[in-house]
């Protein structure tokens, strides 16, 4: 696996990225219990599935990182 190179300022950016988007994950899930309009709820389930997809990016953006 290639190691990315990146400063400490850009390693913490990932992070916050990383819990920005699991925030935003959990609560469109939480949301969807208590949305009766099904096209709400259809919009926030592509919520979901489009923030489960950029955590898997970060988490392996940051895997890769090494802060120099």
């Amino acid at each position: 696996m290639q190691q990315l190179d990146s400063t400490l300022h850009e390693t913490m950016e990932l992070h916050e990225l990383l819990n920005f988007k699991t925030i935003c994950m959990t609560t469109s899930k939480m949301v969807q219990g208590v949305v009766f309009d099904q096209d709400l709820k259809a919009l926030l389930e592509k919520d979901v599935q489009q923030s489960r997809q950029a955590i898997t990016v970060l988490q392996g953006l940051l895997i890769k990182t090494q802060p120099q």
